[in-house]
C-alpha cells in the first residue's frame, strides 16, 4: 500500500498532513511532480520528477498506483482513471471519490470547462480553509484505520 501524491497543485499544509501520516502509519508517500520540492528526509517519503508536459505525472501516477493505493489529486480525470484501475482516490479537501460520484465530479467539470471556454468567468476554488485541513486530516484518518492493521 502506498500513497501517491498528484504534488504540482497539491497545498503544503496538505502535504505535510501526508509526510506526518506515512511516518506515523510507516506507509509510503510519493510525491509525482514535474519540478524539485521539498521533502523531509524520510524512508517513508519520496519525490519523483518526471519530465513537464501536459498529464506527464498524471500518467505515471496511472501506470505505478495499484488497487490498495490512494491518489490525493483534485483532478477529476486522473480521479476518474485511477477509481477505474480499483484504486482509492480523495481530494486535498478530504472529499473521497468513488464510483458512484466520480461520473457526477466529470459531468460538472466538463459543464465549467465550456463555460469559461465560451467567456464566463467561474472563478477559481475558494482557499482552503482550516475546515478544510481538517476535513482532509479526518478522512485520511479513516481511510488509513480501515486500510491498514
Amino acid at each position: 500500500m502506498k500513497i501517491w501524491v498528484d504534488a504540482d497543485a497539491c497545498p503544503t499544509v496538505i502535504k505535510e498532513i501526508l509526510f506526518r501520516a506515512g511516518e506515523r502509519r510507516q506507509i509510503e508517500v510519493t510525491l509525482v511532480a514535474n519540478h524539485a520540492m521539498r521533502v523531509p528526509a524520510s524512508k517513508w517519503v519520496d519525490l519523483l520528477i518526471v519530465p513537464g508536459g501536459f498529464d506527464v505525472a498524471d500518467d505515471e501516477i496511472v501506470k505505478r498506483s495499484q488497487p490498495g493505493d490512494l491518489v490525493i489529486t483534485s483532478d477529476i480525470p486522473l480521479a476518474s482513471e485511477v477509481i477505474d484501475a480499483g484504486v482509492d482516490a480523495m481530494s486535498s479537501r478530504g472529499e473521497r471519490y468513488s464510483t458512484e460520484n466520480i461520473k457526477a465530479r466529470l459531468n460538472i467539470r466538463d459543464f465549467m470547462d465550456t463555460m469559461r471556454a465560451s467567456g464566463v468567468n467561474t472563478g477559481g476554488p475558494p482557499a482552503l480553509s482550516q475546515g478544510d485541513r481538517k476535513a482532509f486530516a479526518d478522512e485520511l484518518d479513516r481511510w488509513l484505520a480501515k486500510n491498514t492493521k
